[in-house]
């Protein structure tokens, strides 16, 4: 495990994930490292706004009660439960979830890998702002999510950009003297997402673009 340091990385202090990532949602600047080719912003402001159009056209293709993994301060989850779906948004951070409930909408704190409520029932899971990346196995987490889904349901995944195709690596959070702990995170890209789905037993429905963001849209490969 290597994750690139630099002088300004001198006198953090380590803790946990769930710690710095609280931070940087209370509004303290947040640089991930490890990701890229150097320490970046964490774009949390693009996270707890309220959701765009272009969030919009992707929750467009969610049908049904839909799971928010990864959920974060709850912008998709607020958006979804405007549309008129039955929504639960969960992650791992409490702040996350207690950001998300400020929202109105229902939040929990949990595991995707632990026992979810509905499971097997849910016609849609969405993964969106990198959260394919969630452990460093797209193809772990997708097929757990198919074991979430309803037979008949669908994963709406976000992606990263044609020719980045799967990528794998530790990374870690700076924010206000903190380092998290090493974690593994993965980047999937448009190019990569039918052969990591095949893996996960699930078929890419299609793959959309708007605003220079992508998505696909997945489906039990039946």
């Amino acid at each position: 495990m290597t994750v690139e340091l630099t002088s300004s990385d001198e006198g953090l202090r380590d803790d946990s994930f769930s710690a710095v990532f609280s931070r940087a949602l209370r509004g303290r600047p947040c640089t991930v490292v490890g990701v890229g080719t150097g320490p970046e912003p964490l774009p949390v402001a693009s996270w707890v706004r309220t959701a765009d159009d272009t969030d919009t056209a992707m929750l467009a293709h969610c049908v049904g009660p839909t799971l928010d993994i990864g959920c974060g301060p709850g912008r998709l989850t607020a958006r979804l439960a405007e549309l008129g779906h039955v929504v639960l948004g969960i992650d791992v951070v409490h702040e996350a979830v207690r950001q998300t409930r400020q929202r109105g909408v229902s939040a929990i704190v949990r595991d995707v890998f632990e026992m979810l409520p509905g499971e097997g029932r849910w016609h849609t899971a969405l993964l969106a702002d990198g959260n394919v990346g969630i452990g460093g196995d797209p193809v772990a987490l997708l097929a757990r999510v198919r074991q979430l889904l309803d037979p008949r349901g669908r994963v709406v995944v976000e992606l990263s950009p044609p020719g980045v195709g799967l990528c794998t690596m530790w990374a870690e959070l700076h924010c206000d003297g903190l380092r998290s702990r090493p974690f593994r995170w993965s980047l999937l890209g448009v190019d990569g997402v039918a052969e990591v789905a095949a893996a996960a037993g699930l078929a890419v429905l299609g793959t959309h673009c708007c605003a220079d963001r992508w998505f696909a849209v997945l489906e039990g490969d039946r």
